[in-house]
């Protein structure tokens, strides 16, 4: 990272200054085009964007850096804030950060939304800004009362002091503008939290009820053109030659442009562009994958575990005085690739503004998406403005190392030099974009005469996300790429001689995080085996994994919690029965027990409990909301979906054959929170990973089948 970045981040929050009586705390960055990476005053005229800007008639604007896509961040980090500025809540709104280094996560060093790290990571930045503003309007308080500043408290947008006096936080923005930001502030204790905590409505339900609500597929702009691409029906083909003699007559259609990856048709609006598409002649050269299909994937993935592989976990030497194996648990596991299929497909709008540029998108990776559309612009860093707008989903779809949907709007806009918005319709998305890879596990667990563990082999193949990446040198190490083995390698459970290789093959379908990353099926593997392993040594799947939990107390009381609140061991009606699971992930824990039966022959989930574990809560009903959101996100997968090839070629197209979760196959879903502590931590993606096992290890139990592929409502339970 270059000096100007970490000059503009030791200089982090030190300035403000007033624009027509307006207080800003934090960097500047003017709303004009630009990479700012030192904190500038704002010029006349240009409204400034920091973390808090607080105006004339009180009203607070928090600044958010990541985007909101579903998951409350533009409540809960506004909330984080208020709670040091004590504010009234009433008065405060959000807004997007456009694209810009000042807005890198704390962590990670780019600006970016995944991980389930929003909150975590905004922790102490947040309520550090909130708590400088609070000061600064204090001391503005104080030295017009002329008195000391600890006479002086700040409560639900005003400064009160001696003699009952007090000015509203309006009243003192002028004159808090112009003085320092403290470098040091002492923030609340847990105790004294006020705000954060408290179950709070989302600030932009009202906008997004009403349809008022932008988000990237609302932008219009003046002259504005709509590109669709005719994608390579096969991963890696070309095109071989080309028609568009019949395009030409569509209506509308004003270019034709070949791109690296396809054929883009740019029209005066959608359907234009589609009909223009349509009528295209595109002959491909298929390439190397034109036969491929999941029977040979699947088959590439197993002969891989012949060879030796990349070790994740080594296991230790065995003590002299252990049991010797008496049996051994063999099974193979395979997960399919899955799309992401977001509710509003990927689409990118771009117009060239005299030397520069301004881009808008719903994008996750802001830090990787800006510099990469300023090259495919071929233009300057600091001409291209990064607008976020609001995105109708994601699950990492939007967080893509090669920036494909940005990058390739930014070259039509250059060719054609019209404003032009890029979508990807779901079709397109779904059998030309990025998935959750495929996944082979073959384990093999020794027990000895007791039923105890006495052993752990475990090999895993498929597809790296981070190879080819820019994330590949730093996060691959000696052959392991940590998203294909977390949840296995760091298990909690005490398992005895355990190792973990790691198998890399490259299948020639691009893959990418999907919500929960490799956790979506390191989860299924080991629970549903924990799970036939309590079987095997006739003990209770709970009574057996407290065992194993024995020094990870916070993990055993999350799965204590989830087994008390969803009735294990109690009576259920005929034809249903429970599964349970426990997973940690993103630094948070989650616990599931689901009951389930079968109708006309098929898994029916009525009930899931979950017990969840994030550490510090900052809004409960948002953290409530995620996680329904995260198990009907991975129950639809469990139950459902698949990407499958045949020919070379995607065989699913859209939601009636890639199925996901419909209204009405939703369980209830009951939350219980059982964190803790003076941090938070993970929330959009832990309740992911335990959904599936739950509901496996609950069909073991109804009908005494083992589960070892998803989705499980192409298999036979009767």
């Amino acid at each position: 990272m270059n000096n100007s970045v970490h000059r503009s981040r030791r200089r982090f929050l030190k300035s403000s200054a007033a624009l027509g009586g307006v207080l800003v705390v934090g960097f500047f960055l003017p709303a004009g085009r630009g990479r700012f990476a030192e904190a500038q005053e704002p010029k006349k005229g240009v409204p400034p964007n920091a973390f808090v800007r607080i105006e004339k008639d009180g009203a607070v604007t928090v600044v958010v850096k990541h985007l909101e896509f579903g998951q409350g961040v533009t409540t809960s980090l506004p909330m984080i804030l208020a709670e040091e500025l004590e504010c009234d809540w009433s008065r405060v709104r959000a807004e997007l950060a456009p694209a810009a280094p000042e807005y890198a996560h704390t962590a990670f060093g780019i600006q970016m939304t995944g991980g389930s790290s929003s909150v975590w990571n905004s922790w102490e930045q947040l309520r550090t800004a909130g708590a400088q503003a609070r000061t600064m309007l204090v001391e503005a308080a104080a030295r017009q009362w002329k008195v000391d500043p600890g006479q002086c408290r700040a409560e639900k947008g005003f400064v009160h002091g001696p003699g009952k006096r007090r000015l509203s936080y309006g009243q003192l923005t002028a004159a808090a503008s112009r003085l320092p930001v403290p470098e040091h502030v002492t923030l609340k204790p847990a105790s004294e939290f006020r705000r954060i905590g408290l179950s709070t409505r989302r600030l932009d339900s009202a906008e997004k009820a009403a349809g008022r609500a932008k988000f990237g597929m609302d932008v219009q702009r003046k002259g504005l053109h709509t590109a669709l691409v005719a994608r390579p029906p096969v991963f890696g083909a070309r095109v071989k030659s080309l028609d568009a003699d019949k395009v030409k007559s569509v209506p509308g259609v004003t270019h034709v442009v070949a791109l690296r990856n396809g054929v883009a048709v740019v029209g005066n609006n959608f359907w234009a562009a589609k009909k223009g598409r349509d009528a295209l002649q595109v002959e491909w050269d298929l390439g190397p994958n034109a036969a491929l299909s999941t029977e040979a994937l699947g088959a590439r993935l197993r002969e891989a575990m012949k060879a030796p592989g990349a070790i994740a976990r080594k296991a230790p030497p065995a003590p002299a005085a252990a049991a010797p194996v008496e049996r051994t648990i063999s099974a193979e596991y395979e997960v399919p690739f899955l799309a992401h299929a977001p509710m509003e497909p990927l689409n990118c709008t771009v117009e060239l503004d005299g030397d520069g540029a301004q881009i808008w998108t719903g994008t996750q990776f802001q830090g990787v998406d800006h510099p990469a559309a300023a090259k495919a612009l071929g233009l300057p860093l600091e001409k291209v403005r990064l607008n976020t707008m609001l995105a109708g989903g994601g699950f990492g779809r939007r967080a893509n190392p090669a920036s494909d949907f940005v990058v390739e709007a930014c070259e039509l806009a250059r060719r054609t030099k019209v404003p032009v918005k890029v979508v990807w319709t779901r079709e397109d998305d779904i059998r030309g974009g990025y998935y959750r890879p495929m996944v082979v596990h073959r384990v093999e667990v020794g027990l000895d005469g007791q039923g105890a563990i006495a052993g752990w082999k475990h090999a895993i193949a498929g597809p790296s996300i981070m190879a080819g990446t820019p994330f590949e040198p730093m996060m691959v190490k000696n052959g392991v790429d940590p998203t294909s083995v977390e949840g296995v390698a760091d298990t909690p459970y005490a398992l005895a001689g355990m190792e973990v290789t790691l198998h890399t093959v490259d299948t020639g379908v691009p893959v990418l995080w999907w919500r929960s990353v490799g956790h979506s099926h390191a989860a299924f593997v080991m629970e549903t085996l924990i799970d036939e392993i309590a079987a095997a040594a006739n003990k209770d799947p709970v009574a057996l994994r407290r065992e194993l939990l024995a020094n990870q107390p916070r993990v055993r009381n999350v799965l204590e919690v989830a087994a008390a609140k969803g009735g294990w061991g109690t009576a259920l009606p005929k034809g249903r029965a429970r599964g349970i699971a426990v997973h940690e992930s993103f630094g948070s824990v989650c616990a599931q027990v689901a009951e389930v039966s079968l109708q006309d022959g098929a898994p029916r989930v009525h009930r899931i409990v979950a017990a969840f574990d994030c550490g510090l809560v900052v809004n409960p009903l948002g953290v409530e909301a995620q996680v329904q959101s995260a198990i009907a996100f991975g129950l639809g997968a469990a139950l459902f979906s698949e990407i499958t090839f045949a020919d070379g070629r995607v065989v699913q197209s859209n939601f009636h054959d890639y199925r996901v979760l419909r209204l009405e196959e939703m369980p209830e879903v009951e939350v219980h929170l059982t964190g803790g502590g003076d941090k938070p931590t993970g929330v959009g993606e832990p309740a992911t990973p335990p959904v599936a096992p739950a509901v496996a290890n609950a069909l073991f139990a109804l009908t005494g089948k083992r589960a070892r592929k998803l989705p499980l409502a192409s298999q036979a339970w009767t």
